[in-house]
């Protein structure tokens, strides 16, 4: 167990852990801070947390594990203001969604304390954000996926493993440079297609007319535009360059479709779809049950 957590953000996500852990007797007491005064109150009011810190620095005072859920862009200035703090002894995770950029920050503002960080990205959230959102529930059943760098220590790593573990999760070790890589593939660029089709429709004369005329499949498919903007800005910017790669793979894909539609090649269309129906019917999103 734990003593204190050092919660820093306390929206979604890391609500969502701090509930996780309280429930799970991880922890006795969570200290809590976010950038919005306003923020830190409700997550108290609402039994997130148990004491404000007026700063990111306070909320790290006393803390044996300590948690950033912040912007990915924030994640240096953050680091820089708890630093002093950080001691060989203390777990100290994020849960952003890029890592390379995040391993780098922690590398130039925690410098010697380094070792103490172990980059996370649990595979999880909501379209909605804030605290008032924050679920115990959130990371059972769910990857989490571990980055540590080469002077991250043996025993932060051991420690962050049990974490998530006991949280219900199933924890996979990657390279920050492969968890981006996939990453981009498989989530940022499906983020940035659906922003895109929203766009195109915002875009179009008739688009409004043609929105309430939307189904299911439109709504499925559209669902992750309504992510959190802001934070999805972050993203998209961070892992810039494993995205527009990606997106040079989609527009491949994109303009030899088209090409099948303007010659009204059939054949090779139904052929290329039936590719497409294949694949996505023998995938199975791997799933994991905690052991009870």
């Amino acid at each position: 167990m734990f003593e204190q957590l050092g919660l820093i953000g306390c929206g979604l996500m890391g609500g969502s852990f701090a509930l996780a852990l309280k429930r799970a007797g991880l922890v006795k007491r969570v200290v809590g801070y976010s950038k919005s005064p306003s923020t830190t109150s409700q997550a108290r009011q609402l039994g997130v947390i148990d004491v404000e810190a007026p700063s990111a620095l306070l909320a790290v005072a006393g803390a044996d594990i300590v948690l950033l859920a912040v912007p990915v862009s924030a994640t240096e200035a953050t680091f820089k203001s708890i630093k002093h703090l950080i001691t060989p002894q203390t777990l100290v995770m994020d849960v952003g969604s890029t890592k390379r950029d995040v391993v780098d920050a922690a590398r130039r503002a925690l410098r010697e304390q380094v070792g103490s960080f172990v980059p996370a990205h649990p595979i999880t959230g909501k379209e909605v954000s804030g605290v008032e959102h924050a679920d115990p529930d959130l990371y059972i059943g769910k990857h989490v996926i571990l980055t540590p760098i080469e002077r991250t220590m043996p025993r932060q790593i051991q420690q962050a493993t049990e974490v998530w573990t006991a949280l219900g999760c199933n924890v996979v070790q990657m390279t920050p440079e492969s968890h981006d890589a996939a990453f981009a593939a498989v989530s940022h660029l499906p983020h940035l297609i659906a922003f895109a089709m929203m766009q195109s429709l915002l875009t179009q004369p008739n688009g409004a007319e043609y929105l309430r005329l939307a189904g299911p499949g439109f709504r499925d498919f559209t669902r992750i535009a309504a992510s959190d903007p802001h934070m999805w800005r972050d993203i998209l910017v961070a892992n810039r360059e494993e995205l527009l790669t990606q997106t040079q793979h989609f527009r491949r894909a994109l303009e030899h479709l088209e090409q099948l539609i303007d010659r009204q090649d059939g054949d090779a269309l139904e052929d290329l779809i039936a590719q497409a129906s294949d694949a996505r019917a023998d995938w199975r999103m791997v799933s994991f049950k905690p052991q009870k």
